[in-house]
């Protein structure tokens, strides 16, 4: 499960947004992810980076992915996982090569 805020003042202003992204394991193990296997990445939260390089959670959830760890990535938007297309279309591929599946707060 990624969570992610760009700033340290959304994460201080928009408390619910960083609630309802951590109630997502919930959402995981009503799917029937065990609650050992899942595992909250939230190393971003407060960083504004247009690129992966600079999210070191971004960076641990792709090779995590491309380690066959990853059975699911969620997040409360799809849309909200990557910051640029090329970090969105790394995420895709990766998941796509490790049988990985994408989902949010809308479905998988």
């Amino acid at each position: 499960m990624y969570v992610r805020q760009s700033t340290v003042r959304q994460v201080r202003q928009h408390q619910e947004s960083t609630r309802l992204q951590y109630a997502l394991a919930d959402r995981a193990r009503q799917l029937g992810w065990r609650p050992e296997q899942v595992v909250v990445i939230d190393d971003d939260l407060g960083r504004s980076a247009a690129s992966a390089l600079d999210r070191p959670g971004f960076q641990r959830l792709v090779a995590e992915v491309g380690l066959g760890h990853v059975g699911l990535v969620l997040g409360i938007e799809v849309s909200r996982l990557a910051r640029s297309c090329r970090d969105w279309h790394q995420l895709l591929e990766m998941c796509a090569l490790f049988d990985t599946l994408i989902a949010d707060a809308d479905g998988i």
